[in-house]
This record gives structure tokens, C-alpha cells and sequence, in this order.
């Protein structure tokens, strides 16, 4: 029995019709293809060379992929189309004929007829290439040539010619899709109303479908027509259509490449816009506006028109989309501060809406930082990622540990076709979401550039005037925003940080851009407020343009595919020497500005030592304990017996240098000879044992089989374990505080050295060199605890966030592996145990574990990432009794990541001259600068933006208590006004609030002449 007879013997449904309909117009034609993997550079020379030889039939595998190796082999395909005068019984005469592909490939070219008409990679990978009007029996003959990526095979994924006919007849393919989509609608809103549907499908005239064409066709009609009523309904859903090109700085390409594809894909909306004029779009990244503003004027001013027009929308508000995980709390508020700073001087506005749809996760503090720099709305779509659970909202309003809140949007994905059913479905969902009518769809090609295409303007305008389908509006992000915002009063709000349950070996991959990125940190934050204490002790002129321009470096490779170490190896190459530009030149102003402060301090010592926290510090230095103000000096003493008055340090020097204990006033430490682990941590003042196995075990572990490789760690590690690390020589006494271990792992070796400094409660883990040499193997430093506790506690930029260590909920499970900055702490309530780094990221604690991830070994997309030898780091075991706030573990993890810095003081005559300036003369000791309040963290302390003569002190709150700022300094300055991150006022002193628990607080300072 016929098809077409089944089809008569009952009532066909609405989607078996649509799928009949789209047998009429679209057909695979994979399976046809015809294969050369010998290659040739062009085509030309190809068909020359080959034009007589037998190309074997490439057979497609279980997926129907046509797929061949890896490594950047080549693959030739090729198949020639006879157009023939019908398909299932649809005549084809005068269609317009297109080929549908689908690849996977680092480099795609398509001819046809020997014309390269379409290039493409693993980015613009989706293309629909015009074969001309059907004329039955013409040849059409097209040739791809495909490059397999590196790390995996190539594959053509799809291949299928699809028909479309001209008006005034009914399109099959385009009925079939309208059925669906109202379909959808119906079955989602009134499902009581399908059967209307099934009614009007069964008008379709089948039989007429190869004998009278015209009838069947007339049929069609019909359907449309019964169908029109339910137009009006579908047209008060509405799909928001918003240009969009994701360009990632850098990642499988450098970022010269990133310049070509910017200017590239600027163009191509710019020139689009003139032809489709209703096309709106939106990007961000002012570094890259920057760049074509230096290079490409012609080029930027046509954007700044489009942007006066209201056609091109910035968003993003940041200096690049960065990952959101690592930066500290100052690298967020700079990434704000100079990319609104950018808008608001080359193109007059504030951007609205932070953009940033492909970072790897996002901090709890984003909200406050977002805000009060001016941001009214976040979007992202990369929680779609999870792997474990599906994100509960799609609008909601996100809040911060101070109770910030932002409104924010999960959108679709962006980097899409204009997809009639998967964009009508879109709007569907959010229709029985939120109660809100409308999607916003962001067609264009994206990663390496592209952005939108003709074919999709095209293909936009064609739906815009079905009559079965949501209208198709083009919109602002910042407008839709409003109105979904608007459209109710209700909205979830979500307290916690948004964790992205996918990438989380980017915490830890490759290890050399963490630790410049946190040196560098610390080294800007040091030499911007020295640099302004130099300025109002001696009148040294502040480096304002030197520091922004070092400031705008460090967050271009805090971009979401340099920083997590997810990019090829010559991106890595030029941002290590970024790196380098930054540290050169915060360490020669920070130089320079502790010098020129020396010079007005009248010393008995030549050197002097300083301190960047807010606190007193007391640190062993030379022989000697010095106590060290907050942000301020102290002068260094001649060196002195260190183990006067110490006599717990005394009983230490007097042990064997083959005894492997270390021991000061507050901890005894044993070191096991034959292992290199801690066989015991003894808090001597609690008089309890820290430790319940082996401390800083070195646990290795298999860790492979993720497609993305630098991105993610093997879920199922833990059951890969490999051997234990092996010691390679005893391990060595060097001092009384200090015992050096040698241990290897594979053919890897690891040396690192345990220091108890006289009157540290904290056993610092040294590692002095790591020289990796494996692959796909995780290492972590683990700590099994004689504490144990429910949850663990983790710094986060400019707070502390909470998580589970028992994992009971689906969400929970899915934190395995979490990001953290300098420390995470477990606590039972009365005692606790920190593990405090200075540059790594990865953590994870059970109830009675702390684990620091140390390295990991993966080949793509950089086959030697991590592979060779580490700079030193450092890492504390740090027990403490009370909690991390009682313990001030805040102030011990700030401490471990910036040390102190010396200074020599001038020779008397300079001093004498300088004092004869009048310019401000200081003791040998003192604090330059107080907050008055324990639970303040000084952020920075620089210039104003727009007033040489004032500064920006900003400062968090960091306990989960009010505080309030009160200013003590012997310099000229005093408090004006509180102010937000782009320095507007916000307080008078008189109506300053305070500073509410985990708050940021931004003050301006005057300097009194």
C-alpha cells in the first residue's frame, strides 16, 4: 500500500502533514558524495587533476557524519546535481534551489562550477549557498574543500538541498513550518484548539499532487486560509530579532587575527545596514573600539553614526567580556570604570546592559559591581551549559551578599540562524515562563566574527510577512529588557553566584597566566596607592596615563579565553609579554614612589620597609620581627639575634638537622621521611592534632576524555586514581625553620620546601619548582582534617560565598570543583583550618578535606600547556580556633599574596635638602593612611578620573558587618563624598549611610594645600 493511501485511511495529523510538506521541498544528500583526501591547494588544479578519476563513494558513519582524522588533514568532496522536474510528485521547474551544509572543520571552501562562492571554519560552519533557479536537467557540480581541526576529526554533519517556491504559490516548506509553529502555540496555550488545526490539514489535497499540480497547490491555499484566524492570535507573540556578532579576543587564533575579523565583520553590518535598514545591532568590547578607532577612523565613524541613529547598540559595559570567576574585586570595578568611561567619551552614552554570554560562571558580587557602575541589566546564556541541572529561571532578579540587585536574562544561544520554528519555540517558552509574549533572537555568526548575513536578513524578511507567524520585530537589547522588566512585578530573585556547572578545569589550566594575573593585581593595587602617597608627601606627579594603560593591558588578558587558559599557544605568547609590560611598569612606579616617600623620612636605619594592607603587619625579616603600619613604614633595624626571646624557636635550633620537625611558639609540624607528607600539625596553644592522614599529599589522578580538553576536568577523576608521588632523595633540613622535599609524579618532580616562620601560626608550603611533564593528569595538594563540617567557606572578589561539602542536592553534586581566590577555610564552630594560596584557583573540600588544585595536563588547545618549569608558589596550612572571621583569615590570605617592599632611605644631605622644600616630613615610623575599622579592606587608593587634586579611596567590607570609614592621616587630605565606580557623587559625609556588610564603598579625597 502507498504512502498516499495510509494517509487516506485516517485522519492525518498536523505534524505528520508538516512532516510531508517538508519531504516536497528539502532532501539529504549525504549519502552521495564523492571523496578525495589527496590534496590540492585550489580548486582549479583539483578539477584538472581529477576530473577523470574515480572518487570513491564517502560513506557516512552511525551518526551520518561523512568524517576523516584530525590534525588539519584535508578532505576533498564533491557531487554533481542533475535538477530533476519534481520530488515526491512536486514539480521543482523555477524553485530556488539551495544547498544546506553543515561542518566541522577549521577551514571550509565551496565551489560552484568551479567558483569559490563560500569560505567558512568551525564558527561559520552553518551556510545555505543559492544553486540558482531549478531547470530540470541542468548540472550544478560543487566541490568542498574541508581542514580537520587539530585535536579532533573533521566531520560534514548535514547536507540537504532545500526548494523553495516563488509567490504567489504556497511555499510546501514554509507551510510545514507554519503548522509547526502554530502547532507548538496551540498545544502549549489552548491545546483545545489543535483539533481546529487537524481540521484544517486535512484540506490538503494529496492526490492532486503529481496529476494536477495547480489543484494541489490550490489546496494549499486553502489550509492558510482556513488557517488565517489564528494569525492574529500568533501576532500578538512577538520575536525580537537583535544583530549579534560573539568575537572572542583571542582563542584559536592571536589576536592580531582579532583585529582582521572586527574590521571584517564591521563592515559587513555596516554595508548590510544600507540594504536592510531595519537591521539593529548590538556589540561590545570598547578595547576593541579602541583599536579600530587608532587604526580604522573611516571605520569608526560610521559606527559612531550608527550609534547616534539608534542602528548599532553597545553592550557590555566592560573593558572586554572577562571570566568572572578569577579577577579580583578591583580588576571587575576597572573593567566597568574604563569601558564606561570609553562609551560615555566616543560615543556620549552609558551602556545599560552587561553582555557577556560566554564567560564561564559568574561571581556573587557582580550585581554590586555592575550596579554602582551604572548597569541596570546582566545577560548571559552560558548557564544553558550545565551539565548536571537546568538554570530554575530566564529572568529574575540577581542579588549580591549587600543586597545589590540586577535584573537579569538567561537568553537563547547566541550565534543562530533565523530558524522559524526554533525562534517561534523560543517565544513560545518564554510566553509559559514569564507570561511575557516575546524572545529575543540574536541571529549572526559569532567567535571569529561574521555576524549577521544577507541570507538571514533575507530569510527575516520572508517570515515577516507569513501570516502564521509571531510578528518579527528588530529591538535594542536594552529595550526588550525594559519591557520584560516591566511586564510584572513578581520576579524570582537569586542569591548566590551563578555557577557554571561545565569548564572547571579553566580554575586551574594554564598555571603561569593565573599567577601573573594575580601578581600583577597586587603590584597595581601597590604602586596606585603609593604612587598617590607620593604625590602629596613630596609633589611627585601621579602616572595616571602609565597606570591605565598598565590597568587596560591586565584586563584585555582577563578576557573568558586567555585567562582560563582555554586558548592556542600563540595567544599565551603575547600575553605573557602583556604580562611582562604590566609588571615592568607597576614595579618601577611603585619603585620610584617608595623612594620618593623615603627621601622625607628621617631614619636612624638606611632601609626602610613597606606596607600596602590596612593593617598593622608583623613579619620576620633579617633576624628581626617587625611590626609594620597600616599602609605605612617602619625602619629596618640593624639584624639582632631572631631567636631572643623565643624560646620554643631556641628549642628548634637545637634539634639534629635530620630531625623533621619544625617548631615556633603555636605549632609543631612532623615531616614523614618516607613520604615527604605532614605525618603531624600540632596546635600546641589548642593542644590538638590538625590533621586526621597525611598532609599536602600530591594526589594524581587520571584525567581525560573531555572533548574540551583545557576547559573541563573528567567528572569520574576520582576514580582514576595514579600512584603516589615517590620521594627522590630524604627529605632535607635547610634551616631551623625550613625542610626541602623532592618528590616526582610520573616522570614530573616537584620541589618544594615547608616553612614555620617564629611566631606564624600558619606552616607556608613552598613550592620552589614544579617541572610538569604529564598529560592528561590532575594534580591536588590535599589536607584530610581532624575538623569536619557541612560547609566550607570560600573568598570570593570582595567577599565570601558558602557551599556544601556533603553534596546532597543535584546542584550541590554538580560543585565538585569551585573557584576561590586566596583562601578557603572548614570550620566545626569553634576550630577551623584555612588553606590560603598566592595563585591558584581550583579548590574542593569534603566535610573533613581541603584540596588546592595544582596542575593539570591537558593537549588542546594547546598541546603543551603546562608542560615544563613552574615559577615558585606559595600555599598555607593555617589552623586557627574561632571561625575565618574570629581568625582574620582575610587579612592572612591578603598577606601571603602582597608582600612587604623595601626602600632605601637618601643620604643625609638629600634629606636635608628635601626638608628645606617645605614639603611634608615623617617620622621613622608611620601610618600613612587608617580606616579605622578592622573589617575594611582597602581596594585602592589612586587619582581621580577627572581631578588631579583629589583621590579615590575604595574600600570592601569583609566580615558581614556594618562598618564605618574613619580616615586618620598625617598627610593634607581629608574626606569629601561618597562616590560610586565611576567616581559621581553620592553622599555628602553628613548623609553617608556607612558601609553596609559586604559592601563597596568608593570615597573621594581632597588634598589640602
Amino acid at each position: 500500500m502507498s504512502f498516499e493511501s495510509v494517509l487516506h485511511l485516517k485522519r492525518m495529523t498536523y505534524q505528520e502533514a508538516a512532516t510531508r510538506l517538508t519531504a516536497l521541498s528539502q532532501v539529504s544528500v549525504q549519502q552521495h558524495w564523492r571523496q578525495c583526501q589527496k590534496d590540492c591547494p585550489v580548486y582549479p588544479v583539483v578539477d584538472a587533476a581529477y576530473r577523470d578519476a574515480d572518487w570513491p563513494l564517502a560513506l557516512p558513519n552511525d551518526r551520518e557524519h561523512l568524517s576523516w582524522p584530525k590534525a588539519r588533514k584535508p578532505l576533498w568532496l564533491r557531487q554533481t546535481f542533475i535538477w530533476p522536474t519534481e520530488l515526491e510528485g512536486y514539480p521543482l521547474s523555477g524553485c530556488m534551489a539551495r544547498l544546506c551544509l553543515v561542518w566541522w572543520a577549521e577551514h571550509a571552501q565551496v565551489y560552484v562550477d568551479g567558483r569559490l562562492v563560500q569560505e567558512g571554519d568551525l564558527f561559520d560552519s552553518t551556510v545555505r549557498i543559492p544553486l540558482g533557479t531549478v531547470q530540470p536537467g541542468r548540472a550544478v557540480t560543487v566541490v568542498l574543500r574541508l581542514t580537520s581541526p587539530a585535536h579532533v576529526d573533521g566531520a560534514l554533519v548535514r547536507s540537504e538541498l532545500n526548494f523553495a517556491a516563488s509567490a504567489p504559490q504556497v511555499d510546501p516548506g514554509m507551510l510545514a513550518a507554519e503548522l509547526s509553529v502554530l502547532g507548538n502555540y496551540l498545544q502549549a496555550a489552548e491545546p483545545k484548539r489543535v483539533a481546529e488545526l487537524e481540521r484544517a490539514v486535512q484540506r490538503i489535497d494529496w492526490k492532486s499532487l503529481q496529476a494536477e499540480p495547480e489543484r494541489f497547490q490550490a489546496s494549499l491555499a486553502t489550509v492558510r486560509q482556513q488557517l488565517a484566524p489564528f494569525g492574529e492570535w500568533l501576532k500578538q507573540r512577538t520575536c525580537s530579532l537583535l544583530g549579534h556578532a560573539h568575537l572572542d579576543m583571542a582563542w584559536l587564533w592571536p589576536v592580531a587575527e582579532t583585529w582582521e575579523a572586527a574590521e571584517r565583520t564591521f563592515k559587513s553590518v555596516l554595508n548590510l545596514q544600507k540594504d536592510f535598514p531595519e537591521l539593529i545591532f548590538c556589540h561590545s568590547t570598547p578595547a576593541l573600539y579602541e583599536w579600530v578607532e587608532q587604526h580604522r577612523p573611516d571605520l569608526f565613524a560610521q559606527i559612531q553614526e550608527q550609534i547616534r541613529q539608534g542602528t548599532w547598540e553597545l553592550v557590555g559595559g566592560m573593558w572586554v567580556e572577562p571570566d568572572l570567576n578569577l579577577p579580583d574585586g578591583e580588576a571587575l570595578v576597572r573593567q566597568v570604570l574604563y569601558g564606561q568611561r570609553y562609551c560615555r567619551e566616543k560615543f556620549g552614552i552609558e551602556v545599560k546592559v552587561a553582555w557577556v554570554p560566554d564567560t564561564f560562571g559568574f561571581t556573587w558580587q557582580l550585581p554590586q559591581i555592575l550596579k554602582q557602575g551604572g548597569l541596570d541589566y546582566f545577560v548571559t546564556q552560558k548557564l544553558t551549559w550545565n551539565d548536571t541541572t537546568q538554570f530554575p529561571h530566564t529572568a529574575f532578579w540577581w542579588q549580591a551578599p549587600d543586597g545589590s540587585r540586577i535584573f537579569s536574562y538567561m537568553s537563547p544561544l547566541v550565534n543562530q540562524q533565523i530558524e522559524p520554528v526554533k525562534m517561534a519555540e523560543s517565544t513560545c517558552q518564554h510566553e509559559q515562563r514569564l507570561g511575557f509574549a516575546d524572545t529575543l533572537w540574536m541571529p549572526g555568526v559569532g567567535d571569529h566574527g561574521g555576524g549577521p548575513t544577507r541570507d538571514m536578513l533575507e530569510t527575516a524578511r520572508q517570515w515577516q510577512e507569513s501570516p502564521l507567524f509571531p510578528t518579527i520585530q528588530h529591538t535594542t537589547a536594552q529595550v526588550f529588557l525594559d519591557r520584560l522588566q516591566q511586564s510584572r512585578s513578581d520576579f524570582p530573585i537569586w542569591n548566590s553566584e551563578l555557577y557554571l556547572e561545565f569548564h572547571r578545569g579553566c580554575y586551574t589550566t594554564q598555571a603561569a597566566q593565573k599567577r601573573a594575573n594575580r601578581s600583577c593585581e597586587v603590584l597595581l593595587a601597590q604602586a596606585e596607592i603609593f604612587a598617590s602617597l607620593a604625590s602629596l608627601v613630596s609633589g611627585r606627579s601621579y602616572p595616571k596615563q602609565a597606570l591605565e594603560t598598565a590597568w587596560k593591558k591586565l584586563l584585555f588578558n582577563q578576557f573568558h579565553d586567555i585567562l582560563p587558559g582555554s586558548s592556542i599557544p600563540q595567544v599565551y605568547h603575547d600575553a605573557d609579554r602583556e604580562w611582562q609590560a604590566v609588571e615592568q611598569t607597576a614595579q618601577q612606579i611603585l619603585s620610584d614612589s617608595l623612594a620618593s616617600i623615603a627621601a622625607h623620612i628621617a631614619a636612624p636605619s638606611s632601609r626602610l620597609v613597606f606596607n600596602s594592607l590596612n593593617w598593622e603587619r608583623s613579619e620576620w625579616l633579617e633576624g628581626n620581627q617587625v611590626s609594620i603600619p597600616a599602609i605605612g613604614y617602619a625602619a629596618l633595624s640593624p639584624v639582632s639575634s631572631h631567636n631572643e626571646g623565643n624560646e620554643s624557636f631556641e628549642n628548634a635550633t637545637n634539634l639534629a638537622l635530620e630531625d623533621l620537625i619544625l617548631e615556633n611558639e603555636f605549632l609543631r609540624v612532623r615531616v614523614d621521611p618516607e613520604t615527604g607528607n605532614l605525618s603531624s600539625v600540632f596546635d600546641k596553644t589548642h593542644q590538638r592534632e590538625v590533621l586526621s592522614g597525611p598532609g599536602n599529599q600530591l594526589q594524581a589522578f587520571k584525567d581525560e576524555g573531555q572533548y574540551w580538553d583545557a576547559w573541563n576536568i573528567d567528572p569520574n577523576y576520582e576514580q582514576h586514581p595514579l600512584p603516589a608521588a615517590q620521594l627522590l632523595v630524604p627529605p632535607q633540613r635547610l634551616s631551623p625553620e625550613s625542610i626541602e622535599v623532592h618528590r616526582a609524579i610520573g616522570q614530573s618532580q616537584f620541589c618544594q620546601r615547608y616553612y614555620l616562620a617564629p611566631g606564624s601560626r600558619g606552616l607556608k608550603i613552598s613550592t620552589q619548582f614544579i617541572d610538569w611533564q604529564e598529560k592528561h593528569v590532575l594534580v591536588k595538594a590535599a589536607f584530610p582534617l581532624a575538623t569536619s563540617s557541612d560547609r566550607a567557606s570560600y573568598e570570593i572578589p570582595c567577599g565570601v560565598i558558602e557551599r556544601s561539602t556533603k553534596a546532597e542536592t543535584p546542584a550541590e553534586k554538580a560543585q565538585w570543583e569551585v573557584p576561590a581566590l586566596r583562601w578557603a577555610s572548614i570550620s566545626d564552630g569553634s576550630y577551623s583550618v584555612s588553606l590560603l594560596n598566592n595563585s591558584k584557583y581550583g579548590y574542593d573540600c569534603k566535610p573533613s578535606q581541603i584540596r588546592l588544585t595544582l596542575l593539570r595536563g591537558p593537549e588542546w588547545p594547546d598541546p603543551q600547556a603546562d608542560q615544563g618549569v613552574h615559577a615558585p608558589f606559595d600555599y598555607m596550612l593555617y589552623p586557627h580556633p574561632g571561625n575565618w572571621q574570629t581568625a582574620q583569615v582575610v587579612q592572612r590570605g591578603q598577606e601571603l599574596n602582597a608582600p612587604l617592599h623595601q626602600a632605601e632611605t637618601p643620604a643625609q644631605s638629600q634629606a636635608v635638602e628635601a626638608s628645606l622644600t617645605g614639603q611634608v616630613q615623617l617620622p621613622d615610623q608611620a601610618s600613612l593612611l587608617d580606616l579605622g575599622a578592622d573589617n575594611l579592606v582597602l581596594m585602592t587608593l589612586k587619582q581621580a578620573e577627572d581631578d588631579p587634586n583629589s583621590f579615590i579611596l575604595r574600600c570592601y567590607e569583609s566580615q558581614g558587618r556594618p562598618a564605618r570609614l574613619v580616615l586618620t592621616s598625617p598627610l593634607p587630605l581629608r574626606l569629601a563624598e561618597r562616590v560610586d565606580l565611576m567616581e559621581r557623587s553620592l553622599y555628602s559625609l553628613e548623609q553617608d549611610p556607612g558601609i553596609q556588610p559586604w559592601q563597596i564603598a568608593s570615597y573621594r579625597l581632597v588634598a589640602e594645600t
